[in-house]
């Protein structure tokens, strides 16, 4: 699957929701799926600054793909970042640097975080690309 039909799925769940409670509680869900990273993962180089909770995110380049895996220690970011990268691991870096983060906005979420939760939002979606771009100077 493309990430942009990843993402159209994401957007198709979110429809079919009746309100942000149940968005909320989908997002909660997802975090709880996340396979999280092990203590020695959770350092400061994969920390991502400008979240109000601690999330980090780890990837790995297999096979001219980008794996991600993270964590946090707050249940609304872990869901979050748990979506995000349900979206982009497992394709090329070229692949997520041409995609776009509008699903966000077709999904509302942005407007429904506090301004700190969205920034920490930003910040997760910077840290993917900046993933992308690293990894493809070293290929």
């Amino acid at each position: 699957m493309t990430i942009k039909e990843k993402q159209q799925e994401t957007v198709d769940a979110f429809a079919f929701m009746e309100d942000w409670e149940q968005k909320y509680e989908y997002i909660i869900d997802l975090g709880k799926e996340l396979k999280g990273l092990p203590e020695e993962k959770k350092t400061d180089d994969n920390l991502i600054k400008g979240c109000q909770s601690k999330v980090w995110i780890d990837a790995e380049f297999k096979e001219g793909k980008l794996y991600f895996n993270a964590d946090s220690d707050g249940i609304l970011p872990k869901g979050i970042i748990s979506l995000l990268v349900s979206i982009y691991s497992g394709h090329t870096t070229q692949e997520i640097l041409a995609s776009d983060f509008k699903f966000i906005e077709e999904i509302g979420l942005q407007e429904f975080l506090s301004p700190s939760r969205a920034n920490g939002l930003m910040a997760m979606t910077k840290q993917i690309k900046f993933y992308a771009v690293a990894f493809q100077l070293k290929s």
